[in-house]
């Protein structure tokens, strides 16, 4: 172990551990939680739906269908792990969620532009991810995760 791996580990040691939010869940984070659950249910929906006709149905390409859905499913995990992580109030969980909806937001104008029905799932899809992405950079859900002002020396 190096020195500089050594200070790491004693600084981690003795620095202050943050403290567990307390009181109720705003609402704010709550819809936030909500909102990419559904996204992350979303995905994994069509995840498996993908898979299902990858391997039920018949595909121009069953591997390239099936490699599809699995992947569906794994981007599916993101958001669904940083949701509970929002309901339970973590603070690692705002990273995330934002991630999530920052990668939304290309997904969306992609979809408006395909036409037809796909015009509804694309703006239904930007509203979401605009909604989340304004509940979460609130100062309200910010303290309930508890990050707050970065403190100088």
């Amino acid at each position: 172990m190096s020195s500089q791996q050594k200070q790491s580990v004693s600084r981690a040691a003795g620095a202050p551990t943050a403290p567990e939010p307390t009181g109720p869940r705003p609402a704010r984070l709550s819809a936030a939680a909500a909102l990419t659950a559904v996204e992350g249910l979303a995905l994994a929906v069509l995840g498996g739906y993908m898979l299902f006709m990858g391997l039920a149905g018949s595909p121009d390409s069953p591997q390239q269908a099936e490699m599809g859905g699995l992947t569906v499913l794994a981007l599916a995990v993101l958001p669904l792990v940083a949701a509970r992580g929002l309901w339970l109030r973590r603070r690692w969980s705002r990273g995330p969620s934002l991630i999530t909806q920052l990668v939304a937001l290309p997904v969306a104008w992609t979809l408006v532009h395909g036409g037809g029905a796909l015009i509804a799932a694309g703006i239904g899809l930007a509203v979401a991810a605009v909604v989340v992405l304004v509940l979460l950079v609130n100062p309200t859900a910010t303290e309930a995760l508890g990050i707050g002002p970065r403190e100088t020396p």
